[in-house]
């Protein structure tokens, strides 16, 4: 009778928890049916995505070096065996070989991520207009747990070389179209601006955080054990993105427009000025990351713990700065290009007293106003590219997005390999220097921007798309208005005019009416 009782008692529990489950799962449904609450889940979603890219880019720092001087230790120990005849100086010469060949092994490994995502962008841009957000997003964390596992159980240069290059492709789709993603849900600029900015103050943490995480872990648990974490996170993400928006049963693209090309959005001049200052201002990042640790060793005989933690204070002025730049862009929108050129300014000084440092805590100061100055402009110009597509082209922002995230390739692919060559070709202080002097003479460019507030919205399809039904005769009007502008022709006969930006979003829809024999009226 007790065993009876007992497996009552367990039934009854599971049941009361299956209940428990069944009433979370429709409030799930039921936040999802609210605008307000879909958009919360999906920032979360997408913010978890950006950590986990950004962790795994960073993680990679403390662990990686040292595990393939290991590797490199035992080959050389086995050609010191061979060799052991040879003199001292040969001994000398094969030791200072081997540290030369390690130095350009890890640079490529850490840039071949960037170089990936560089080449995989402009085709994730397009695919990501063409087939929605949630899709993509899909398959790049599937590339980044994939990429994850094979880091976790890696145990040769190729295989790690293989697992980089992963992380790029996965990064190139999920990096994208999460930031396009949160750009489509927060068409207010004040409320955009909030989210992308919550967006980039985890992409700042997962990047600052993730050395001392990685070393840590590495230390004390071996090198599987930072890689197993983020695996289970990015497994979770992805199977929560399964289940709160279902990409394979959303049918909400099929009542989207068709972006614009990104090769056309490239050559949009407003466009191409963010994109350059996304890049000019990531260079003193991306360069002294690989860069930094050696400079610090020989001029502050830092130790390890020192050197693990040097951009960890900076992570406080980060989120300073896009706290602030959210709170001024909602009071003073028309300022966002002002923004950008002082935070350009503030890393172009920070840069050039960089090299000034004699002591750990003197180095925080600028590495933190380095990474405040980063803050103000991608706070400031990320926003900036969804209104400039908005106002100037079709309101579809895989591709703009893609745009800046090349920018950002482009600085992080260059860093590895170029930093260290300039180094030690010129100096650690002539490197600072430049960087500082390219910020600060680039920052003037950012004027370009000041009158895009004025600029009036383009005929976007978007606009023109019902997302209800028509009420009465003039919606039904309005929607065969609508109909007909997506066919290449307003109701009245005459091609749709190019708009007050000097952008016509219907030229080639307006090509195939051409061909047809006339107006069609209802």
């Amino acid at each position: 009778m007790d065993g009876e009782g007992g497996s009552s008692g367990l039934v009854k529990s599971a049941a009361v928890k299956l209940s428990e489950m069944g009433e979370r799962t429709k409030q799930l449904g039921t936040a999802m049916k609210d605008p307000h609450q879909q958009r919360r889940i999906i920032l979360v979603i997408v913010c978890v995505a950006l950590l986990l890219d950004n962790m795994l880019y960073m993680v990679i720092v403390p662990i990686i070096p040292d595990y393939l001087a290991e590797l490199e230790s035992e080959q050389s120990e086995h050609v010191h065996l061979v060799m052991h005849s040879n003199s001292s100086a040969n001994s000398t010469s094969q030791d200072k070989s081997i540290k030369d060949n390690l130095d350009v092994q890890i640079g490529v490994l850490f840039a071949s991520k960037a170089i990936l995502q560089l080449l995989v962008n402009p085709l994730s841009g397009t695919f990501i207009d063409r087939v929605g957000y949630d899709i993509p997003l899909l398959i790049g964390l599937t590339v980044m747990f994939v990429s994850t596992c094979i880091f976790a159980i890696g145990e040769n240069y190729a295989t790690l070389f293989v697992a980089r290059s992963l992380q790029g492709l996965g990064s190139a789709f999920a990096d994208t179209s999460g930031i396009a993603m949160i750009a489509d849900k927060y068409t207010e600029e004040a409320e955009r601006s909030r989210a992308l900015g919550i967006a980039l103050a985890f992409i700042s943490f997962g990047s600052l955080v993730a050395p001392p995480f990685g070393g840590v872990l590495y230390e004390f648990a071996g090198k599987r054990v930072p890689f197993i974490v983020l695996a289970c996170i990015c497994l979770a993400d992805g199977f929560l993105l399964l289940t709160v928006i279902k990409p394979f049963s959303n049918r909400t693209r099929e009542n989207m427009p068709v972006g614009t090309p990104i090769y056309r959005l490239m050559i949009d001049p407003y466009i191409a000025v963010v994109a350059g200052a996304l890049t000019v201002c990531n260079i003193p990042l991306a360069f002294l990351e690989p860069t930094i640790a050696n400079w610090m060793e020989t001029t502050m005989h830092s130790t390890q713990w020192e050197m693990g933690l040097t951009w960890l204070p900076a992570f406080f002025p980060h989120v300073l700065g896009v706290y602030i730049t959210v709170k001024l862009a909602a009071k003073h929108p028309n300022l966002q290009w002002f923004y950008g050129a002082l935070g350009m300014v503030i890393i172009g000084a920070s840069s050039c007293t960089v090299p000034a440092c004699k002591t750990f805590g003197q180095l925080i100061a600028p590495l933190c106003g380095i990474c405040f100055g980063i803050a103000l402009v991608d706070t400031a110009l990320l926003p900036t590219l969804a209104f400039l597509v908005d106002v100037r082209h079709v309101s579809v922002y895989g591709s703009v997005y893609a745009i800046a995230d090349i920018s950002y390739s482009v600085a992080y692919a260059m860093g590895p390999i170029v930093a260290g060559q300039i180094v030690h070709s010129l100096g650690f202080v002539q490197l600072n220097l430049g960087m500082g002097l390219v910020n600060v003479l680039y920052a003037p460019a950012l004027l370009l921007l000041r009158n895009v507030c004025q600029m009036k919205p383009s005929y976007s399809e978007r606009d023109n798309l019902l997302e209800e039904a028509p009420q009465g005769l003039y919606d039904t009007i309005k929607m065969e208005e609508r109909r007909a502008k997506k066919k290449g022709y307003s109701s009245a006969g005459n091609c749709l005019s190019v708009d007050e930006n000097g952008f016509d979003p219907f030229k080639a829809q307006r090509s195939l009416s051409e061909e047809s024999s006339g107006p069609e009226y209802t």
